[in-house]
Formats: structure tokens, C-alpha cells, sequence
């Protein structure tokens, strides 16, 4: 790993590679990426040599049982961290997220629209996309009756909107013909026209307006270059829609996740099976048992 981290190094710091934006994002990309996994390779060396330092202490006599759970468990906790960020690999997973929750009572909050930050923020809450059920005992009735509700939640990741068109010499073809149209004895004699293909995509663009073929080709490249923007914001586009489509109706019987409180407590994700029995802790933040279990069904299923 080192030789890689070190080979991506050397092209970081090459002069010529900022004057290519999308190849100095990918290289800064990857160092990244070989950093994080040197650093978290001598955090696991340093927390097992911890673990190992304190079997030495109780083979001693000392009474050190308390301190090597503690450090077990932070080891697991970290394990399966890095197990969970392994399954992230999806192009928008590393991307910051959009959350909105629309709850399926009309009384109280319409819906809530919240921003979170953070490494693999997208790609872990996709866990979460769909209709969530609660089980509880209302605060609201007097009876003390057992209620459900049901509530929607969404997840999008929060796309950057600038957009960067690089057009590489080697992937146009471009072609020259004699103007058809109106425009003077010369526009018509002379192959000024100008058409423009993009081969990677297929988008064309010409332009015969001018008598100069120079000219012409500089509107074709305008033109290609608008073309090829509104190229990339439709794919943003459809990555949005796709999720949305992903979005099901509040109802019995669609919901991912049901949160029971009463008459027993039991929080069970209905597409992993996954089931939890500390209902506090989950309410509290702790997804990370139906992050993980999602996160490798949906490995398994692209495997498949």
C-alpha cells in the first residue's frame, strides 16, 4: 500500500497536473483514500498491541478487567466502522446528505428538511429511505391507548452544482463541408462549415453561419460545450429521480422498519430481518446494526 501511496504522490506533485482538473481530483482523491487506510491500518496495530499489553498485565496479577473490556469493545466498535465503510462504494456515497421526513398524521409537524455532513454521509443513510413504524402508547391520549404512525423519510445527496466541462482534443471528431444556407458567393464555395461530434457522449454541434471556418468552429465548440453542461445536470437530475422513485406510500404494510414500545419493546427492519432489542439506545442515534445489515444485503444483492 505504501508503493501505491507513494506513486500517487509523485503524480500529485507533478507542475502539469492542476492545469487538468479532473485528473488532479482523481489523484487527490485516491491519496486520500490511501491515507485513510495507512492511518486506520496503524490505529488497529496500535489498539491490538494495547489489547495485548493488558493480557501481559492480567497474566501479572494485575487486575486490569475492566480497562481490556473497555478496549475490546472500542476495538469491535472500530472494526466494524471500517466493515461498514468497506460496503460504501457507490458513486454518491461519500457525499454529504439531504434528509426530509414527512410524518402520515395531519396534525403536528408537516415535515422536517435537515442537512448532514459528514464522511459517507449519503451512504449510510440509505438505510434509512422508506416508511418507518411506531408502536407507542400515546402521550396524547388520555386513555392510555396504543397508537401507530407512520413516517416517510428521504434521502438525497447534496450535489455540488458546479460543473466543470472538459473537453479532450482526442475525443471530438470534427468535419468541415460547404455551407448549404444563404450568406454570400464565398460561404457558399467554400468548405467553412463546421460540425462537431463528441465521441465519448454522441452530442453533435455545427455551426455555417460564418464565412470563416475558424469562426465557425469556435461557435460549434460554444455550442458543444452548453450542450455537454446540460449533458452533466441531467445526470445529476437522474440520480435524484431515481431515489425518488425509491420513495413509497405511507401505509400499512410498506413500512422498512417497525419501532414497537408497546406492548413489548423491539425495534426490526422488515428487509433484513435484523431485530434489536435496546429500543433506547436505537431512539438515541444508534443505527448502526441496520446500517451495516442493509449496507450488506445490497452488496449481496449486486452481487447477484
Amino acid at each position: 500500500m505504501r508503493p501505491q501511496l507513494a506513486e500517487v504522490e509523485k503524480q500529485a506533485a507533478e507542475p502539469n497536473l492542476w492545469s487538468n482538473p479532473q485528473k488532479s481530483q482523481q489523484v487527490m482523491r485516491e491519496k486520500k483514500r490511501l491515507e485513510d487506510m495507512l492511518a486506520n491500518e496503524a490505529e488497529l496495530t496500535r489498539r491490538s498491541e494495547d489489547i495485548s499489553a493488558y493480557f501481559d498485565l492480567s497474566r501479572e496479577g494485575e487486575n486490569v478487567d475492566a480497562d481490556l473490556r473497555r478496549e475490546i469493545d472500542s476495538l469491535r466498535q472500530f472494526v466494524e466502522r471500517l466493515e461498514t465503510e468497506s460496503l460504501l462504494s457507490g458513486q454518491h456515497d461519500a457525499l454529504n446528505a439531504i434528509v426530509t421526513i414527512h410524518p402520515g398524521e395531519e396534525a403536528g409537524v408537516k415535515s422536517v428538511t435537515f442537512g448532514v455532513n459528514g464522511r459517507y454521509a449519503f451512504g449510510l443513510l440509505t438505510s434509512e429511505i422508506g416508511v418507518h413504524r411506531l408502536v407507542r402508547i400515546s402521550p396524547f391520549d388520555q386513555a392510555k391507548r396504543r397508537h401507530t404512525s407512520f413516517a416517510s423519510v428521504y434521502v438525497s445527496p447534496e450535489i455540488d452544482d458546479s460543473i466543470e466541462v472538459i473537453i479532450k482534443p482526442e475525443d471530438l471528431r470534427i468535419d468541415t463541408y460547404r455551407s448549404s444556407g444563404k450568406g454570400g458567393q464565398h460561404v457558399n464555395t467554400t468548405d467553412s462549415a463546421v460540425r462537431i461530434t463528441h465521441l465519448p457522449t454522441g452530442i453533435v454541434a455545427g455551426c455555417q453561419n460564418e464565412r470563416s471556418q475558424h469562426k465557425n468552429k469556435d461557435r460549434a465548440m460554444s455550442m458543444l460545450r452548453s450542450k455537454l453542461y446540460e449533458h452533466e445536470l441531467e445526470k445529476k437530475r437522474e440520480v435524484t429521480r431515481k431515489i425518488e422513485d425509491s420513495k413509497l406510500d405511507i401505509d400499512f404494510g410498506s413500512q422498512i422498519r417497525s419501532y414497537v414500545l408497546q406492548p413489548y419493546r423491539l425495534i426490526k427492519d422488515h428487509r433484513t430481518k435484523m431485530e434489536v432489542g435496546d429500543v433506547d439506545k436505537v431512539i438515541d442515534g444508534d443505527l448502526q446494526p441496520f446500517t451495516s445489515a442493509y449496507l450488506r444485503m445490497r452488496r449481496g444483492e449486486k452481487a447477484n
